[in-house]
């Protein structure tokens, strides 16, 4: 079952080699993961499932070791799902992401494995995902890789869109509450329409979450970029 799930945002610049000389605009954000995966080291879990975001020959399971990196961000900076032989394929972005915070905070609490989720998949197929995941093994976490609208701004990437403040006020109300009905109501067409990357993982969140009877807390929420960000942790 799930015990625990840190909700984080996914972009690359988290990384600050990424983000170069923009590295202090994420500080707030970087130190809000890590307290985070704080809480989910705290649950003692017996597997930690990263489940991000993913091309569609990018889906699925990641074993642990599997490696990944930032070369198409011009940074030679490589990571790795926790300890394991390397697996076949290399990370999606929203996934080695997740596996630079974890190596960050110096994760070692619980083997982890990687979980890639097509930004299209419906509500259904999300909730079935997560309580597959959920009964994978007696204590389960799950670090939930993800992002809200890019459409806050004139300057965001999908450029400025009146629903969009509306979407992450409705996305960060869920996440901080841990409300999974609302998690799993979120309609995946504005999603896209909005471009929230994190749509599809948090409804595996949510139905991973089931019956789980989590509290949630909002730790961090900002548009930087004209991008919602959100980090929340569940216990």
């Amino acid at each position: 079952m799930l015990v625990a799930a840190a909700v984080c945002p996914a972009p690359p610049l988290l990384v600050p080699e990424v983000a170069a000389g923009a590295a202090a605009e994420l500080d707030d954000a970087r130190t809000a993961c890590s307290d985070a995966l704080a809480v989910l080291a705290a649950s003692r879990p017996d597997l930690l499932v990263v489940a991000g975001t993913a091309a569609a020959d990018h889906l699925g399971p990641y074993p642990q070791g599997s490696r990944g990196g930032f070369h198409g961000f011009g940074v030679e900076a490589a990571v790795r799902l926790g300890e394991g032989e390397e697996g076949p394929r290399l990370l999606p972005a929203s996934l080695a992401v997740g596996a630079w915070l974890l190596a960050r905070a110096g994760w070692g609490s619980a083997p982890v494995e990687g979980l890639g989720v097509g930004e299209d998949a419906g509500p259904e197929e999300c909730l079935r995902t997560g309580r597959e995941v959920a009964a994978r093994d007696a204590r389960v976490a799950l670090l939930v890789m993800g992002d809200g609208s890019a459409c806050r701004t004139l300057k965001a990437p999908g450029y400025l869109d009146d629903r969009a403040a509306a979407f992450d006020a409705a996305a960060a109300r869920a996440l901080g509450s841990a409300d999974t009905a609302a998690l799993a109501a979120l309609d995946p067409r504005l999603a896209a329409e909005l471009q929230a990357a994190g749509r599809a993982p948090w409804q595996v969140l949510a139905g991973a979450a089931e019956g789980a009877g989590l509290d949630g807390r909002l730790l961090y929420e900002d548009a930087p970029y004209g991008v919602g960000y959100f980090v929340a942790a569940w216990s």
